[in-house]
């Protein structure tokens, strides 16, 4: 009720201003909504402070042009649109500030794990021993769960039903994917060693 409210008290067409000044007034909402948002904001939910016949993509593309030069951009994640800093200034935030927690500490058989989850999912526990020769440990899986990289999914049609894993929309942000489309290409993956050659697994 209180959202429906807030959307009755914002002036989305700004019919009083000339169309230059309030196109960039559109572009500063976004901006607001963007900034203000520790996850990625949907198209919908950013049309809902522009005007009618304001086009959402055009605006962040305008913005985007506008933050040139800048040290952070917009970036399309998990089917929307968020800031991130530009990857040329990591080091300098890593030596002056504390970011510990907010980095994924991934070894490369994690990410592996990772990568066999978002191709082959739903997969249990065996479907990733399939993949891998080996069993892969609760542990591991405790930590990637715990990390919001992987979640749980629908229980397999196997002899008890075990649970399969599936990859989640903070693995797209963490990575800076727009979807699983943009993963790298599966062959160069098993030609980097990073998923094995294995058949499509049947719920693992």
């Amino acid at each position: 009720m209180a959202k429906d409210r807030s959307d009755l008290d914002l002036d989305r067409e700004l019919a009083d201003l000339p169309p230059e000044l309030r196109w960039r007034e559109w572009m500063r909402r976004i901006e607001a909504v963007l900034f203000a948002s520790a996850s990625p904001v949907p198209r919908e939910d950013l049309a809902r402070v522009v005007g009618q016949g304001a086009t959402v993509d055009l605006l962040v593309e305008d913005l985007a042009a506008d933050l040139e030069g800048r040290a952070f951009e917009i970036a399309p994640v998990a089917g929307g649109w968020m800031f991130r800093t530009r990857a040329a200034y990591a080091p300098a935030i890593r030596a002056a500030a504390d970011v510990g927690d907010q980095l994924l500490d991934l070894s490369e058989f994690d990410i592996a794990v990772l990568a066999a989850v978002a191709y082959h999912q739903p997969i249990t526990r065996d479907g990733l021993k399939d993949i891998f020769g080996k069993e892969i440990s609760r542990e591991l899986i405790g930590r990637l769960h715990a990390r919001g990289l992987i979640g749980t999914g629908p229980r397999s049609p196997r002899r008890g039903a075990p649970y399969t894993f599936v990859t989640t929309e903070q693995l797209l942000v963490a990575f800076g994917l727009d979807s699983l489309r943009d993963l790298p290409d599966r062959e160069q993956l098993v030609d980097a060693g990073v998923v094995g050659e294995a058949p499509q697994v049947d719920f693992g």
